[in-house]
């Protein structure tokens, strides 16, 4: 029942979120023109913006839809969603990015849209899903109050804004990247998207385990077995090394045919190379930061992943990439330089911030029997 509490909870809260969120997006985009960014890449990125900006309230709603629901032990359905979802993109894509079945060819705009429709369409697939399951299975969901509860909320927001901090500290460091090498030029622009798209590949991978590490841990702190709670993040923590570890040897020994994947253009290839090999040294760090991360999400330490995103991203390796791109002339490389530094030093503190985790939890656990 308090998982179902917590989930009307979000849903309520998510509501005025939306509309602030798309507010500060909108007013954002005219200010874009003022960080020197390309104009030819300006011209396809506004259009592309406000038309994604309309399926803010969808993602925010499928956000809390998918953590209540790993939280259930309900996680194929949201595989169907995601898989399936693609595919309504790519269609999508297909048709209004250029103009198939009598629509408009709206290009960059188009993508957009599309975007926009298959993020309310994992949302409509997770809630058939959910109705259909606690009619079921008598989850209990339809029992649940519908009353506001304010103080449900706030406990939310004090363990997931921390969350929220972290991930948008790390969505937007990626961002800024993406925008300073926008002054460059379309070249190295294309050849970043190349490495980020490849690099956002593979890091589904741990993604995904730190989910489940955030889900088991929790759950065995719940019943009070710290031993299974340190099994479970160590278990998660060495799947997601060892996947990342054989991402990095892929990327740092066949990069042309992983660029090739996108483009046959001769220029990007050589210069996506080089950014993939950067992407290959921070593949085993980046996997253990993110599922790390998951399984201090499942102590309820959301806090110390946060911090770490602000300091060693924002503080260190965004402006010595800056440095190295602009002042040393090393071009997209210097600024993944910088981002390879920060990620290294985040995967490191965050192992070893969960190591003093496990033994303060055992620790406490014998000091308590």
């Amino acid at each position: 029942m308090d998982c179902h509490h917590s989930l009307v909870s979000a849903v309520y809260f998510s509501l005025p979120l939306a509309p602030v969120m798309m507010l500060l997006v909108w007013g954002w985009v005219p200010l874009l023109a003022r960080f020197g960014i390309n104009p030819s890449v300006l011209h396809q990125t506004v259009p592309y913006l406000m038309a994604i900006l309309w399926s803010t309230f969808p993602l925010l709603l499928y956000f809390a839809l998918r953590r209540y629901l790993q939280a259930m032990n309900r996680v194929t359905p949201i595989m169907f969603a995601l898989v399936t979802a693609n595919l309504v993109n790519l269609a999508g894509n297909w048709i209004l990015v250029y103009g198939h079945f009598g629509a408009p060819a709206m290009g960059a705009e188009g993508s957009g849209w599309a975007t926009c429709i298959s993020r309310v369409y994992m949302v409509l697939v997770l809630v058939v899903y959910l109705l259909y399951d606690a009619a079921r299975n008598r989850t209990g969901l339809f029992d649940a109050p519908l009353a506001i509860d304010f103080k449900r909320i706030s406990e939310l927001v004090r363990l997931g804004l921390p969350a929220a901090t972290q991930i948008s500290l790390e969505i937007g460091v990626f961002a800024a990247a993406t925008a300073l090498i926008g002054t460059l030029d379309p070249l190295s622009l294309a050849a970043h998207q190349i490495a980020m798209n490849t690099a956002s590949f593979t890091y589904m991978v741990p993604l995904g385990i730190s989910s489940a590490a955030a889900v088991r841990v929790g759950q065995a702190l719940g019943r009070g077995d710290v031993h299974a709670a340190g099994r479970a993040g160590w278990t998660a923590m060495g799947l997601g090394a060892a996947f990342m570890a054989s991402a990095g040897v892929v990327l740092i020994t066949v990069p042309q045919y992983v660029a090739r994947v996108f483009t046959t253009d001769h220029a990007v290839i050589r210069t996506a190379v080089s950014l993939l090999a950067v992407a290959a040294a921070f593949q085993l760090f980046d996997g253990l930061q993110t599922v790390a991360t998951g399984a201090l999400r499942g102590t309820g330490d959301t806090r110390t992943p946060m911090v770490c995103h602000m300091l060693l991203y924002w503080l260190l390796g965004l402006p010595l990439g800056y440095v190295l791109c602009f002042t040393m002339g090393w071009g997209a490389v210097g600024l993944w330089v910088g981002l390879c530094v920060a990620l290294i030093l985040i995967g490191s503190v965050l192992l070893v911030v969960w190591t003093r985790k496990v033994h303060a939890m055992a620790a406490h656990h014998a000091a308590a029997v």
